[in-house]
Order: C-alpha cells, then sequence, then structure tokens
C-alpha cells in the first residue's frame, strides 16, 4: 500500500513575480485556500496521509500552514469564523508532514531525489501543487492513479493533450496504446519543440513512482540547463521494465500562470465555493 506523498515546493515561482517574492508559490490562494492545501486534501482523499514536503529557502509558511497556530484558534474560538478552520484542522489531524530542503534548484528531478530520505525504499506518489485538478463526478486525479497501480504495480504519470504549440511547455510522452485511457511509454521527451515533440501527450503534475526511481534519477547527467530532469530517469525505468501514461478523467488548471490562476479561481468559485461542495 502507498501512504507517502511527496510535494516538491522549493521552486521560486519566477512566473508569478512579483507576488512569489516573500511568498512561496503553494501558498498562492485559490479562493480561500492556498494551493497547497488543495493538493493535501486529494492525497488524502487517495488515502495518502504521510506528506513529505520537498522545501527551500523563504518556504517556512508551508510548515506553519499544517501546523496548530494557537493564538488564532484561541481568538475565534466559539465563534462562527471556527468554520474556516475545518478543512485545515482535518488535514492536520490525518495526516503527518515532514520536511527536507533542496539546498539548489537542480530540477524536478533532483528535488524528488532530495526527498529520497523522507520516503525510503518504498513506492510513492507525487503532486506539483502548482498544477491543480478537480473532477467533479468522481474520484480525483490521484485517487485514479491508485487504482491503476494496485492493479499494475509500476511508475504512472498523468497526462493529458495539448496543442501541439504548447509541447516546449511540458514533458510528452509516446507509446503504445493498452486501452482508450491507459499508453505503455515509449518515448518521453523534456518540453520539445513541435516539430520535434512524439506526440502532443503531456506530462502534468501527477506521478506515482517505484523507488528504483532514486538510483535512476543518480545516474541521470544533466542536461542544457544544468537541470536533472525525471523525464530523463523515467526514460531509463521504461526502457528496463514499464512506464504507464494515464489519461486522467477530470479539469487541471496550470496555475503557475497568470491566466491558468484565474481560471482556477473562477472554477473553484462557481463550482466549489458557492455551492458548498467539498472534495
Amino acid at each position: 500500500m502507498i501512504k507517502k506523498c511527496m510535494f516538491p515546493a522549493a521552486g521560486y515561482g519566477t512566473r508569478f513575480l512579483p507576488a512569489t517574492k516573500a511568498m512561496p508559490k503553494e501558498m498562492l490562494p485559490v479562493v480561500n485556500k492556498p494551493l497547497i492545501q488543495y493538493g493535501v486534501e486529494e492525497a488524502l482523499e487517495a488515502g495518502l496521509s504521510q506528506i513529505a514536503m520537498v522545501t527551500g529557502r523563504g518556504k517556512r509558511a508551508l510548515e506553519d500552514h499544517f501546523d496548530i497556530s494557537y493564538e488564532l484558534e484561541h481568538q475565534i474560538r466559539n465563534t462562527d469564523k471556527e468554520k474556516y478552520l475545518v478543512g485545515i484542522r482535518r488535514l492536520i489531524d490525518n495526516c503527518t508532514f515532514s520536511y527536507t530542503r533542496q539546498i539548489e534548484m537542480k530540477g524536478l528531478g533532483h528535488a524528488i531525489l532530495s526527498g529520497r530520505s523522507l520516503i525510503g525504499d518504498e513506492p510513492f506518489a507525487v503532486v506539483l501543487a502548482d498544477d491543480l485538478c478537480f473532477n467533479l463526478e468522481g474520484d480525483g486525479v490521484l485517487t485514479q492513479m491508485m487504482k491503476l497501480y494496485n492493479q499494475f504495480r509500476c511508475s504512472i504519470v498523468a497526462i493529458e493533450e495539448v496543442p501541439p504549440e504548447e509541447t516546449s511547455k511540458y514533458g510528452i510522452i509516446a507509446g503504445e496504446t493498452i486501452r482508450d485511457d491507459i499508453l505503455r511509454v515509449h518515448s518521453m521527451v523534456e518540453k520539445p519543440q513541435p516539430e520535434d515533440a512524439p506526440s502532443n501527450l503531456a506530462i502534468i503534475g501527477r506521478y506515482i513512482l517505484t523507488p528504483d526511481i532514486f538510483d535512476l534519477i543518480e545516474q541521470t547527467e544533466p542536461g542544457k540547463s544544468g537541470e536533472i530532469q525525471i523525464t530523463d530517469a523515467l526514460m531509463k525505468q521504461a526502457k528496463e521494465g514499464c512506464v504507464l501514461a494515464y489519461k486522467f478523467k477530470g479539469k487541471r488548471f496550470d496555475c503557475g500562470s497568470a491566466e491558468g490562476y484565474i481560471e482556477a479561481t473562477n472554477f473553484c468559485f462557481e463550482h466549489i465555493y458557492k455551492t458548498g461542495s467539498s472534495f
């Protein structure tokens, strides 16, 4: 059983400057909850209660958010404002949180490797909090992927179709179709130009990884930008064994961009906040 979910959260959030100059991008609020809280809620829904966060300098707010604020809670005790803390209290009560720092920003692969001591030798999930995902008609994305892992027992990446002109923003995969929503990965390229992309199937910020990925990351050379890419390690894993790509059910917002962030805020306000829905 997978119980651990890693949140790489050490990045600078440069696409959202100047807002992220003094505030972690993961703490940007979508309506009344920060991005990171949505991600942890999705993890807990999938049964992943051991939360491992890879942070960096200036990210102390993440630790404070998932902790008790005695002064605040004393001030609002027995008032109607207590209801606003029900969601975060549920996470604090039902999850354990551990933290480590990525000392240098050297890519997602390096960030995941930095969290190895928090994971150990067991399979785990990875959530990138600025990819905000919803499925209002059924299981969340991580829950869908957990069910697949229980069946196939291999690494799984979530994918969606993107416009061909946007392939340079994503890791792009191609592979053999197993069923309508699952492919066995044969090719994986990090941020290719449209003319070099093997498809328009883009990896989004949801992964389930088997523990051998750590050794594969260690063997991975930095790319042109000096970063260690998780896609390169996954490609090695696909050649030696099996990596699946899953076309998830639901909707995803790129909250690292202003456009995606505004779309997510509007969506949450209309479909979740105003209706009082929970997920």
